[in-house]
């Protein structure tokens, strides 16, 4: 054991085999298509790992169906995405897809209800009846989502904002959100 480890390991060794929940596109549409009341995560351009690893623990606190992230100009399953997770990387599908627009549209097509967030929306979460299939969307935090993610929305809510400040971080929004639409799927 010296030989393989660099520094104390306590006599101990252990083969350790990562187990993502990764989903692909088509098996996600198919799980759209089951399941009656799915509920599903858009990260549209989260790029830092610490917020995907907040967002995904949050995602499964709240019981989310599977997180979508587009495959590039965004963040991954990093190690540092996977700590800050706890875990949840290893029960919450993420599904990587090429072209998050066309998906989207591919999502609407199945009755599935997109809802995008934006700082200039009219209506705010809370004032917003939630039911049936739902896909929330979150865009960046600063430049928010980018335009075809926004066209293919449905309806764009906010959340009010009562301080200084004009935005949350995307993980802290993320959950504000989930947990609305949860209260309200409860209810």
């Amino acid at each position: 054991m010296d030989n393989w480890v660099n520094g104390n390991h306590q006599g101990v060794i252990a083969e350790v085999k990562v187990a993502d929940a990764l989903m692909n596109e088509n098996q996600l549409l198919e799980l759209v298509e089951e399941k009656d009341n799915c509920l599903l995560l858009v990260l549209d351009g989260v790029t830092d790992p610490h917020n995907l690893g907040a967002c995904l623990r949050t995602a499964d606190a709240a019981g989310v169906d599977a997180v979508i992230i587009p495959k590039d100009r965004s963040a991954t399953l990093t190690a540092v995405a996977r700590k800050v997770a706890c875990g949840a990387a290893d029960y919450v599908p993420v599904v990587k897809v090429t072209n998050l627009a066309r998906y989207l549209s591919q999502l609407k097509e199945l009755n599935v209800w997109i809802i995008g967030t934006a700082g200039e929306a009219t209506s705010d979460v809370y004032q917003t009846k939630f039911s049936g299939a739902t896909a929330l969307v979150m865009g960046a935090e600063g430049s928010g989502m980018r335009r075809l993610t926004r066209e293919n929305c449905d309806q764009l809510i906010k959340i009010p904002m009562a301080g200084s400040v004009s935005s949350l971080n995307v993980s802290v929004a993320t959950g504000v959100c989930l947990f609305e639409i949860v209260r309200q799927n409860r209810s």
